[in-house]
């Protein structure tokens, strides 16, 4: 059915009317709010849900809002479009993405001190950079922009000539394309609905939680549920409403992947290696030291990770190629760098001609694009060495030369897969600059800065082409996306540091194993440098062999995984995904899995409803509580404390606790 007839009589509005005041104030306040709970997500496990049928929605219900209140005095001139929501998403998405790529929870937390006290090597001042909200804005402003200029010239090849499927983009297009007709209208007001009650209910449960937490170790989220001593294992359920909503956008696949890695980890290998204490690591190794358990913890983590990331870049690059080249012999036509080079493809439908009448209407001028790109590369050669001394202009200036046919790269295989490998390209780069800076020249530093530098181009350039074929679906014009997705990523440059910055100094344990923010990825990034300019050197015993034999292990997984039937594969987990409760223990996947059971439940009960509301309860449970964090730090920042602490003991220390309290008395 045609999409587009259901619009035939509205209006498509110029890209200026598009860029809406009222679209940029809501898209502001929405950014500041999913900031904070990717912020959130980013310092405690890492593991980032997509969040634009959120950001899409509640766009849609505020500006609803808005017009319906205009409307009753009589003062609404604007109409809200499709094209003006396409217009919020893509600012929100485009400043909330920021708040990950940043790498506020991995590179660039992973330069601080407290972080680098984890380790023995090279934690001298020349591989340290304490974070501070002055230099941190201005490295955002920095590097984030240079992405958006490389991919320009391609949004052509990318969205009309290879019809690329971008699914994130399509499936946000389709939401926003569905709001704006009747029935879609109601049903996205009953969403909101659901999702404004799973809000009020999380925030409150945070708050209601936050009483019970006067000290470490206090409170709901260090409730045994299965037992002390799977509590002594990081088995546990934390009742954090932020995880039982992943679970429930995440695939189960993924749910389960990361229970099973918490099981193996935690369950059966960490214990068997702690009864080598005195065998392979000395017995009075600090329980935080690299040389000791925590090293198996961390570089067996490392080593899957690597080793899942490595497949999936090779698999996504020859894909990549194969069909870049099979499109390429169809005819030169398929190979047009501007709009004005070639015809537009033959017209295939009433959708595809309207969509791309409007796409090739508002061009983006190709020097715009090629300007911007030199320019931003100048201003970034000479910015960088200030910031980070042990990373010199010509690393910066090579990282450059190559950064657009990896940006290319990355957009291309996200339009095909839906897979976004920006954080291997910045480990590539920790590798790369690591190595070739050196140690005895800041090479921690240098490499995860580039990491930093290559992760905010091939992420902004992959957004942005999602962003274009959203745009592309919903007839917004490609100007007002790419203005949005500039105001985006300028507001990101500002929100996303300060943000961080507010986590950083209310909550003085950040970074520290088993607070409430641990940061694991920070730990994990700084010793990719570290293994990089240091080698294998640092490992402790048999640590190696383990790390190879895992490395291995991923590899195999996901080749099996390609070449067994979807029938079988659906049940082999997600190497990549059993990595992440190595460092940081199992009690998120416990979370993550009761969201996984919430939701099979509801489906096998109501799957059409299940369908239309799960991810409006999802959103709204992962939203209220990652909102309570703002309270919750301005609470910690005047020094106000929680009255009781809720603790769990043994029989034995509960008896002992009796006879030593009587005994005061």
């Amino acid at each position: 059915m045609s999409v587009e007839r259901a619009f035939e009589g509205q209006r498509v509005p110029p890209w200026r009317e598009q860029l809406t005041a009222r679209a940029l104030v809501v898209s502001f306040f929405l950014s500041v709010m999913f900031s904070v709970i990717v912020m959130k997500l980013n310092l405690t496990t890492g593991i980032i849900p997509s969040l634009n049928v959120a950001a899409g929605l509640l766009g849609f219900f505020f500006v609803k809002l808005w017009t319906k209140a205009l409307e009753q005095t009589g003062l609404l001139r604007t109409p809200f479009t499709r094209q003006e929501n396409t217009v919020i998403q893509t600012c929100v998405v485009a400043a909330y993405g920021l708040a990950f790529s940043g790498g506020f929870g991995s590179y660039l937390f992973g330069m601080s001190s407290k972080i680098a006290a984890k380790t023995t090597e090279e934690d001298t001042s020349q591989n340290i950079k304490e974070p501070s909200l002055g230099w941190m804005i201005a490295f955002m402003f920095v590097v984030s922009f240079i992405g958006l200029f490389s991919v320009v010239p391609l949004r052509k090849i990318m969205i009309i000539d290879y019809k690329l499927i971008y699914p994130s983009g399509t499936a946000t297009a389709y939401l926003i394309n569905g709001f704006h007709t009747l029935n879609g209208e109601k049903l996205a007001k009953k969403q909101v609905w659901m999702l404004g009650k799973c809000f009020i209910g999380s925030f409150f449960w945070g708050f209601f939680q936050w009483f019970y937490t006067a000290a470490d170790g206090c409170g709901f989220a260090s409730f045994p549920a299965l037992g002390l001593k799977a509590y002594e294992n990081r088995f546990y359920f934390d009742f954090s409403a932020t995880y039982v909503g992943v679970g429930m956008i995440c695939p189960y696949l993924v749910n389960i992947s990361v229970l099973l890695g918490g099981i193996l980890s935690w369950g059966i290998m960490w214990p068997l290696i702690n009864n080598q204490k005195g065998h392979w690591y000395p017995a009075d190794t600090p329980q935080s030291s690299l040389h000791g358990l925590n090293g198996y913890r961390v570089f067996i983590g490392i080593a899957i990770i690597l080793g899942d990331g490595l497949y999936n870049f090779v698999k996504v690059l020859h894909r990549t190629i194969v069909t870049f080249i099979a499109t390429a012999r169809q005819g030169p036509s398929t190979l047009p760098v501007t709009d004005d080079d070639s015809p537009a493809p033959a017209i295939v439908s009433y959708d595809d001609e309207k969509r791309t009448q409007v796409f090739l209407k508002d061009q983006i001028p190709q020097w715009v694009a090629y300007g911007g790109y030199v320019s931003v590369a100048i201003i970034s050669i000479i910015t960088l060495p200030h910031i980070f001394p042990p990373l010199k202009w010509y690393f910066i200036l090579v990282a450059y030369i190559f950064a657009p046919v990896l940006a290319f790269c990355n957009a291309y295989g996200c339009g095909l897969t839906d897979w976004s490998l920006a954080s291997t390209y910045g480990k590539l780069a920790i590798f790369v600059i690591g190595a070739w800076a050196g140690a005895a020249h800041g090479g921690v530093l240098a490499g995860l800065a580039a990491c930093g530098v290559m992760m905010n181009i091939v992420s902004t350039a992959s957004d942005l082409m999602q962003d274009f074929k959203t745009g592309y679906l919903t007839l917004a014009s490609p100007r007002s996306m790419f203005v949005s997705q500039i105001i985006g990523t300028a507001m990101g440059c500002v929100i996303a540091p300060s943000v961080f910055w507010l986590f950083f100094k209310a909550f003085k344990d950040i970074g520290e194993e088993g607070s409430q923010y641990p940061a694991p990825y920070a730990t994990i990034y700084r010793n990719m440098a570290i293994l990089g300019v240091d080698g294998f050197g640092s490992l402790p015993k048999h640590c190696l062999t383990l790390c190879f034999i895992f490395f291995a292990v991923a590899i195999m997984i996901n080749l099996i995984k390609d070449l067994v039937s979807p029938k079988i594969a659906r049940f082999i987990p997600i190497p990549m995904a059993m990595a992440i409760p190595f460092y940081i223990g199992s009690y998120f996947a416990i979370d993550m899995f009761v969201g996984s059971v919430i939701l099979f439940i509801w489906e096998k009960i109501n799957k059409p409803k299940a369908d239309s509301f799960g991810p409006a309860v999802a959103s709204g449970l992962i939203c209220g509580d990652g909102i309570w964090t703002l309270p919750q730090a301005v609470l910690a920042l005047a020094q106000v404390k929680p009255p009781i602490c809720m603790k769990f003991l043994s029989r034995k220390m509960n008896d002992q606790v009796d006879t030593f309290i009587s005994s005061l008395s």
